[in-house]
């Protein structure tokens, strides 16, 4: 039985964060898009800017009976820098910030949770200040964007930022990938 949820982060670029939880088992969509701001169907060049106040996000679906929320809210803090504001290495401006934008009051509690974990057992150096938001409209992205690193692997940027990223999430949750 399917118990299908959704899940959305933001936490850099979208290139960068969508081949992380495609790979993961109970993950059956990671859609690309645009999160958080205040412009109407904003577009990759208008969120480019940081004036629109979207983020770079993915909205994933999953089955909650194969992957919880909570796995997916781990893997999500390990795959990127969750202490640093409005940066993802090279990447800077709000539109690379790091947020959970919760789909509900238990994804609300489990984010504030986590994070609280994270911080109390030190696992990075600085506190983590990934934004919990409520949910907001989701605007995908460009077809072009969408699963962008399966269809452009041999990218510089995505050989330099994309694919390390999935290759350290596959190494620490093996457990978790699609075979």
């Amino acid at each position: 039985m399917s118990n299908e949820q959704i899940a959305i982060f933001a936490g850099g670029c979208f290139w960068c964060t969508e081949p992380v939880f495609s790979q993961l088992k109970g993950v059956s969509k990671v859609e690309s898009g645009y999160i958080g701001g205040h412009t109407q169907n904003p577009t990759y060049k208008d969120i480019c800017n940081g004036d629109t106040g979207h983020a770079e996000g993915i909205r994933i679906t999953f089955d909650a009976a194969v992957v919880s929320f909570e796995t997916l809210l781990e893997v999500f803090l390990v795959s990127h820098d969750p202490t640093t504001p409005n940066r993802q290495g090279n990447d800077i401006g709000t539109q690379y910030r790091s947020a959970v934008f919760c789909q509900n009051a238990a994804q609300f509690e489990q984010t504030e949770t986590t994070i609280e974990v994270f911080n109390s057992a030190f696992v990075y150096n600085a506190p983590i200040i990934t934004e919990i938001n409520g949910a907001s409209t989701f605007y995908p992205a460009e077809d072009y964007h969408q699963y962008y690193f399966d269809k452009n692997p041999s990218n510089p940027y995505c050989m330099a930022v994309a694919a390390p990223k999935a290759a350290k999430i596959r190494a620490k949750y093996a457990r978790l990938i699609k075979s």
